[in-house]
């Protein structure tokens, strides 16, 4: 018995050290709701289908502005209610953090956006977006909770893959390419990441 007891005690003091440590990581890593990525991914999808309608493709450009403005207001709404719903502070800690990350890259986007449409030259605006969009993610994906992080990683070396592949491809594709990133990839990964809140919650 009491050459066992120093096995126990190590055993269970390791376990604790684990549990420890793993609520430190969590209470330090901000948590995206699959719901914004759905919401996001939806209005996407809705920006290409109407940039794709032969009336409105010269006005490309405006309409995915908006839908910007659009798809960042409902992602910002459903992280809002998520960590309401949580009881964790709406611009606190890690969240604040994620927001610090990704601002940088984003406020380029914005400044380059003005600049390319000043000189003339809009075609280089939706790979500038996905660009600097997949770079904003994976700047903030080590802010993330450890679950989902390598799933945001992959969404944005994705974005990132996107935009390089807009540089060089003519402008007919951007619309389509838009809707990819920004429709298609931010529905799809909301999906998944949806689906793994709902395990780990089961699990826990």
């Amino acid at each position: 018995m009491r050459s066992n007891s120093p096995v126990a005690m190590d055993s269970h003091a390791l376990g604790t050290l684990n549990y420890i440590r793993a609520s430190i990581e969590a209470a330090g890593a901000f948590a995206v709701p699959g719901t914004a990525g759905v919401a996001m991914g939806l209005v996407g999808l809705a920006a290409a289908g109407l940039a794709s309608l032969p009336r409105l493709a010269p006005h490309w450009l405006p309409i995915w502005l908006l839908a910007s403005v659009l798809a960042a207001g409902l992602g910002i709404v459903l992280i809002a209610r998520h960590r309401s719903g949580a009881g964790l502070p709406l611009y606190r800690g890690p969240a604040r953090r994620f927001v610090l990350c990704l601002g940088p890259a984003l406020l380029a986007g914005v400044v380059l956006t003005a600049v390319l449409y000043q000189a003339g030259e809009s075609h280089l605006i939706p790979g500038t977006w996905l660009l600097l969009y997949g770079s904003a993610v994976l700047s903030a994906t080590l802010l993330t909770a450890p679950n989902m992080m390598r799933l945001i990683g992959s969404m944005g070396a994705l974005f990132v893959v996107l935009g390089i592949a807009a540089y060089a491809l003519p402008p007919g594709w951007h619309n389509l390419v838009l809707g990819g990133g920004f429709g298609l990839l931010h529905l799809v990964f909301g999906l998944l990441i949806g689906r793994l809140d709902a395990r780990t919650e089961r699990a826990a």
